[in-house]
């Protein structure tokens, strides 16, 4: 098929020979799970279930808040030990809720939905409402429900739903492993997602430098005659939502909208095998598989590992450590976060463990900008990093709105091309956290203020209905008396 270029985009050393030679593993069941409340995009699920209950494999154990939150269910029959604060897989090493969950060995499931006997027969929100049953979300990283992402042919008239196998951040190859070794899960789950979409075409996108992935797939997709597998250049940051679909409809995405806008939903392929097993079998997303990489890594692997599983356990059953890593990293180097400690939870968008050496972190001091431009000239959203970086080292946020960083996309292409070893993408971090933080609290005192008012409106209108009626009693007062009562008031 015909692809079309992106702006701008680097080409890092991509290190995925450490793993991608490797077969999926699984994990064995760790002997206690950590299963925080928050494990997705939005508010927090929460917990229906009590410190001493016995639940089974699959039982749900949190169930979503509002209308962006995700459902959290146990990873394996046993015990709840306790519900406390847990450290999270967060860069501020803050505590969450959590359910310890102690498992029994017996690995029991509990009642599961009746799987859909034929998935393109049933509604758009049959399918969506039991995709969030199962707490699915997108497994590429971002963790975004995936079942309000399957809401959107509601409102919007779709053309294509875009499977995401690019895997474009350096080090991670678990998308990789899921399409060689799981590709027909993975096109029937996207399968019935195109069909609760109301999308008639399915392409699946994969860069190049995945061959096993890519002819995998294409057998895989051969019955299918409205699926496509496009193999794309090696360039990051390909696997972004926005970039991904430039690349293969030649459209660019405007700021502040989104992709379905243009006909377009996009997905990640591990998410469309999760799709599979809710909608064929009622399983809930209990596992993911994840990359175990980095030069510090003894036996680099692709394992499915239990949600909750602490990361030192899934580090140790990769061979431990080899020497003091330089940097722990939960996701690619690009793009993902850095980890306080091993001793914290996997987690549902946990694509990836790197622990990194100094000579792969290659830090070195920050000098001042030479004004090159290289920045500039990479950035695959068409912004003007150093300009932006100037306006919010003086704390001049909002001058740094108006040329665009809230289109950011925090790829790290600007930082990791800066010759003078900039932060950039940390400044843009910062301005879009702090300018989102301003905008929350704009929104609240507006709304305090549409309540005040609505409150003064409101008692002014009672204060004048009372007097109105009492007005309205005086005057039929008036009128009742008699002319004697009349003149023996005057």
């Amino acid at each position: 098929m015909k692809l079309f270029a992106i702006r701008g985009g680097i080409h890092p050393d991509y290190r995925k020979e450490l793993s991608a030679g490797q077969a999926i593993v699984t994990l064995p069941m760790p002997k206690k799970l950590y299963i925080p409340l928050q494990q997705h995009a939005g508010g927090a699920a929460l917990s229906v279930v009590a410190v001493g209950d016995h639940v089974k494999k699959g039982q749900l154990i949190a169930k979503p808040q509002g209308f962006i939150s995700a459902a959290v269910h146990a990873t394996t029959s046993g015990l709840v030990a306790d519900i406390v604060e847990f450290a999270a897989p967060h860069p501020s090493g803050l505590s969450q809720p959590t359910v310890i969950l102690e498992p029994d060995g017996k690995d029991e499931w509990a009642d599961l939905p009746t799987p859909l006997a034929d998935p393109f027969t049933a509604s758009a929100k049959d399918i969506s409402d039991r995709v969030a049953a199962a707490g699915i979300v997108g497994l590429g990283g971002a963790a975004f429900p995936a079942s309000v992402k399957l809401t959107l042919g509601m409102n919007n008239k779709l053309e294509t739903l875009l499977l995401n196998g690019a895997e474009c951040e350096p080090y991670l190859t678990c998308d990789d492993r899921v399409m060689r070794e799981y590709a027909d899960e993975v096109i029937d789950g996207a399968r019935i997602m195109a069909h609760a979409l109301g999308a008639p075409k399915i392409v699946v996108a994969i860069e190049q430098n995945k061959p096993q992935a890519v002819d995998r797939m294409v057998q895989a997709a051969k019955a299918f005659p409205n699926i496509e597998i496009a193999s794309v250049p090696v360039q990051y940051p390909m696997g972004s939502e926005k970039h991904l679909t430039q690349a293969i409809t030649g459209l660019e995405t405007p700021a502040r909208k989104l992709t379905a806008d243009l006909g377009v939903v996009v997905h990640n392929v591990a998410t469309a095998r999760a799709v599979h097993h809710a909608i064929r079998f009622g399983r809930p997303l209990l596992s993911r598989v994840v990359a175990v990489s980095g030069g510090a890594v003894a036996q680099p692997k692709n394992v499915e590992v239990p949600l909750g599983t602490l990361v030192s356990e899934l580090v140790a059953f990769c061979g431990g450590l080899v020497g003091t890593p330089a940097r722990l990293i939960n996701g690619g180097p690009m793009m993902g976060q850095p980890l306080p400690s091993l001793n914290v939870p996997v987690v549902k968008g946990t694509s990836g463990i790197l622990a990194l050496n100094a000579a792969e972190v290659n830090e070195r001091p920050t000098s001042p900008c030479i004004r090159c431009g290289t920045c500039v000239t990479i950035c695959p959203c068409g912004l003007v990093p150093v300009e932006m970086a100037s306006f919010i080292r003086k704390e001049k946020l909002e001058e740094a709105a108006k040329i665009g960083v809230m289109d950011c996309v925090s790829c790290g292409s600007c930082s990791y091309i800066c010759p003078s070893h900039i932060p950039l993408v940390h400044y843009f971090n910062y301005a879009k956290g702090r300018l989102n933080a301003l905008d929350r609290e704009r929104r609240k005192n507006e709304q305090t203020k549409t309540l005040v008012e609505a409150r003064n409106a409101r008692l002014e209108k009672l204060a004048e209905a009372k007097r109105i009626a009492a007005a309205a009693a005086a005057a039929r007062k008036a009128q009742s008396e008699t002319p004697e009562e009349s003149k023996a008031s005057t």
